[in-house]
């Protein structure tokens, strides 16, 4: 397989101008550029600029792929939206992950290179930037679970530490984005899964929630969040779901698990997913096993009541000289051996296999397949 590389980034905040495409026109002559988006595959060469700098300048999410493996997300998130302290305690730890300021923006930028990366990993990145971008818009109304799968990514690669507790309390339910995310960067399933079991406490739904908040602003405010409604302000709905959010923020570290704790839960999910497969696979054995005895014996039964007629079908077969007569004469013989030894007649079969063998000793190729009826 050539060398693949995708590069893809989404503007949504702010659509790009004539002259912000004449830019990215002018740095890549084979990207595909709308007013929101530039994407581009490389099989030989590389993208001429810093993506960075592309997210810095124009851009609000990045997917960039390739298929030796590496996966690369990044999110540029506006700084008055964000506790960035929280984000920070949250990656800080985590190798793989990066933040960074970006004049009013905060850049988180996520980088897996796994060494030996399997098949599945080799896709043409269709749809990817379409299925990770919600999580940005996730996390500036409040949902931070994206950011419990940034840590998970630490978790995974062994360098976080077995008593460290987990960053929010719990994962579930996994979105569509959330699972897009643990998938396309190669998270373990058993870990994903465990860390899913728990569910972030919420005080009824989001909207319930911003409602009663929206209620209790003071009508200075209330008039100000419409003026930005009037004003298309691409972020009043994420803050809006924000005041119905706690993340469970209130809730005591008591009640949240360590690394250790999901990794040994990651373990034993392995485990018991493991014994069920093998349960499946078992009950799987069993059926075919019956099925193929029940068509034995509906076989053996058919050959019994042909009697002397099997046994001159097994002299037309071998006169046919071919492979295939020689294998349905092998498979008739064999039967009529099964019928024998149940009616305890194989001596007589035996005395008429020898015969057999004599006269047609000459076929060799045919005397082959009576290996093992004795």
């Amino acid at each position: 397989m050539s060398e693949f590389q995708l590069y893809a980034f989404l503007a949504i905040d702010r659509p790009l101008s004539g002259a912000d495409r004449k830019a990215l026109r002018a740095i890549s002559s084979r990207a595909e550029i709308t007013a929101t988006s530039f994407t581009n595959h490389y099989e030989w060469g590389d993208l001429k600029g810093d993506p960075g700098n592309f997210m810095d300048r124009w851009f609000d999410v990045h997917v960039y792929l390739t298929n030796w493996g590496t996966r690369r997300l990044m999110l540029r998130l506006p700084t008055r939206l964000v506790e960035r302290t929280t984000i920070a305690g949250i990656v800080a730890d985590v190798e793989e992950a990066r933040l960074r300021d970006s004049g009013d923006n905060l850049v988180l930028d996520i980088t897996v290179d796994p060494e030996e990366p399997d098949d599945e990993w080799l896709d043409d990145g269709s749809g990817r930037i379409e299925e990770l971008s919600p999580l940005r818009a996730d996390i500036l109304a409040g949902d931070l679970r994206a950011l419990y799968l940034v840590w998970l990514l630490g978790v995974q690669a062994g360098t976080l530490p077995d008593d460290e507790p987990e960053p929010l309390p719990g994962l579930g339910p996994l979105t569509g984005p959330l699972a897009a995310f643990a998938e396309f960067f190669g998270l373990d399933p058993d870990l994903v899964d465990a860390a899913a079991e728990a569910k972030p406490a919420r005080p009824g739904s989001s909207s319930e929630a911003a409602r009663a908040a929206v209620e209790h602003l003071p009508a200075a405010e209330k008039t100000a969040l419409l003026l930005r409604v009037l004003d298309c302000d691409p972020h009043i709905g994420a803050e809006l779901r924000r005041l119905g959010r706690t993340e469970g923020r209130d809730r005591s570290t008591d009640a949240l698990r360590t690394v250790g704790a999901l990794r040994a839960r990651a373990a034993a999910l392995r485990e018991a997913r493991a014994h069920e497969a093998a349960e499946r696979r078992e009950a799987e054995r069993r059926r075919k096993a019956e099925e193929a005895e029940t068509a034995r014996r509906a076989r053996l039964t058919a050959v019994a009541r042909q009697g002397e007629k099997a046994w001159h079908a097994v002299e037309e077969e071998i006169e046919q000289r071919k492979p295939k007569s020689y294998d349905r004469a092998a498979e008739l013989l064999g039967d009529l051996k099964a019928i024998a030894d149940e009616r305890g007649t194989a001596t007589e079969f035996a005395a008429r296999l020898a015969d057999i063998r004599q006269r047609h000793a000459a076929k060799g190729r045919f005397l082959e397949r009576l290996t093992g009826l004795g």
